[in-house]
Parts: C-alpha cells; structure tokens; sequence
C-alpha cells in the first residue's frame, strides 16, 4: 500500500474496541464479531472512523500471543472491506515486533499502533532505528504512540523529538501517523513542524487545539459506545467549527472523562466502557483481572450520566435496537 493512501486511512476519530469476554473471561469471539457488525451498521465505515484492535483500552495487554491474532481476525473478517482495522501492538524489541507486524499485516490489518520500545530507555537515534527498520520490514501504516509517560528520563529521551518525527515521515514510507501528546516540559505545539508531512492523532484531551495545528483525528472514549456523537462531532471539526466542536467534547467526552476519573480510584483499566456498553444491551462482559468490572454503585452513576447525556438505556434483559 503506498504512503498517500496510507495517510488517508490514517484520518478520524479513532475507536478503539474492547475485548469481549465470556464469563469465564476467555475471549468470546461471536460477540466480538457481533459487536464489529453493530458498529459498522452505526456508521463506523472506511473514511470516517479507525477501528483499533488490541490496544490498552481494548485490554490489548491482557491478551496472549495467541489470543489477540484470533481477536483481530475476528474484526477483520467481520469488515470484510467495509471498514480498515489497525491492530495496536505490544510493546516488544525490535525484531518481535516485526513478527507481530508481519503476522498482523498477514492477518488484514492495514495500520498498526506501535509503542516507542519504553524498555530500552532509547534514545532519539535508537528510536529513529526502531522504527526506520519496522517500517522497512512490512506493507502497512505505522502509527507511532508516543508513549513519553512510560520513559524513563535519566537514561534516555522522554518522547520523540518534532525534527525525529519528521524525518521518519520523510524518510521511511510506513510511517504516517502519531498518537501525540507530551510531557509538561514539553511544547504541544511543536506538532506544527511535522502535521504536514504525518497524521496527528490527539491523544492529549485538547482536540480543538490539535485540530487547529493541523490534526488529523483523535482519540475517543464514547466513540464504541454511541458512534453517531464521534461522527457528528467530526463534522463538526471538518467544517473547523470549533466553538461548536468545543462545546460537544465539553458536553460528551468530558462529562464521560470525569466520570472515568472517578471509577480510577477503585480500580484502573479501561471499566468504563464496558459498563456502558453493558447498560446499553451491548455487553462484552467484564474485564480481565486485577481490574474490576463496574460495581453497582459506580453502574448506578453511570446510569445516571447516560441520562444526562440523553442516551436510550434499555430495560434490564433488553438488547439495544440496531438502526
């Protein structure tokens, strides 16, 4: 696949789809594909969003090597071309991580997430070889997640430099993506230097500003939950309505961050969406341990914001109507 039309896949909001687990929490893949078929009829279609498979907030760390191939498999066969799927992997050496590329490449997926190689302190040389010799390597996108809060500081760079990111972008041909955000004694906006040549995906909270310096997309919470709130809002950022784009990410993904927040303090990973889904008729089961599953006072709360929010829930026992 060739650069131009890589970056173009590379554009949206951006989905990441929680693991679905049957009671004894294996993995439950006719779920899986029920829910990919469910949010494709909701409009999570090519050109409009990115379906992500296998990341931390899908509990992409929880699954074995074994497992999450089989879960990928299961979106893409589900797409079935209606829908381009990136695959987020794990965080691993060099030469690991182009096998679980080319296996996930092998697999449909057209775009994969990679982590900067956090266990190796790396410096900016090593991280320009990292991913220089991944994306010689394979056919697919690259979309780089600059995982600066997992570096440790003292022995190497904290996140990729701009001039870094920019001469991966215009030397190597797979990579065209970031996940970006950056330390606080870093500046934001040096996006700036690169938004030209790569897409910038926020993953800083501030989507506005991002949009403005040249964004590309954007990370989403509710997004699984009630696609058409991430739809409406990205034409809202198409338009560069921004007052109004501003006022939807205050309304929707704020009031849910908050509410996330919260449950963080009794348990971390990603409980909340599904809970949500749970609530909606839409459940993928719960989370693998040590996180816990909503609690009944926190799927009280969350009941409560839904309607806020204005979102149908379903009587307990009732499935949500697909439209």
């Amino acid at each position: 696949m060739d650069r131009p039309t890589l970056l173009a896949l590379t554009r949206g909001p951006i989905a990441t789809l929680p693991t679905a687990f049957d009671t004894a929490v294996g993995i439950d893949l006719p779920v899986m594909a029920d829910r990919t078929e469910w949010w494709i009829e909701q409009g999570l279609t090519s050109g409009r969003a990115i379906l992500k498979v296998a990341a931390a907030m899908g509990e992409g760390p929880d699954l074995s090597d074994v497992e999450w191939p089989r879960v990928l498999d299961a979106v893409v066969r589900t797409a079935d071309g209606r829908r381009d799927g990136v695959c987020a992997l794990k965080t691993k050496g060099t030469l690991e991580t182009i096998e679980d590329a080319k296996r996930a490449q092998d697999l449909g997926a057209v775009g994969l997430q990679i982590d900067l190689p956090i266990f190796h302190h790396p410096t900016q040389d090593d991280m320009r070889r990292y991913f220089t010799d991944i994306s010689a390597a394979i056919d697919v996108g690259i979309l780089i997640y600059n995982t600066w809060w997992f570096a440790n500081g003292s022995f190497g760079d904290r996140h990729l430099a701009p001039a870094t990111v920019r001469g991966l972008a215009e030397t190597t041909e797979h990579v065209v993506g970031i996940k970006w955000s950056t330390p606080p004694e870093a500046d934001f906006d040096s996006m700036t230097e690169f938004a030209d040549v790569l897409s910038v995906i926020d993953n800083s909270g501030d989507v506005v500003r991002c949009m403005r310096n040249g964004g590309a997309g954007y990370i989403s919470d509710p997004i699984v939950m009630n696609p058409s709130v991430d739809l409406r809002l990205w034409q809202l950022i198409e338009a560069e309505r921004w007052s109004d784009a501003q006022a939807e990410l205050d309304r929707v993904h704020n009031a849910i961050g908050e509410f996330v927040g919260r449950t963080r303090l009794r348990s971390g990973g990603d409980r909340v969406t599904k809970g949500i889904l749970k609530l909606l008729g839409l459940s993928m089961g719960d989370p693998r341990p040590p996180t816990l599953a909503l609690q009944p006072d926190e799927m009280a709360d969350a009941r409560e914001l839904l309607a806020r929010l204005g979102w149908a829930v379903p009587t307990a026992g009732r499935s949500i109507a697909r439209t």
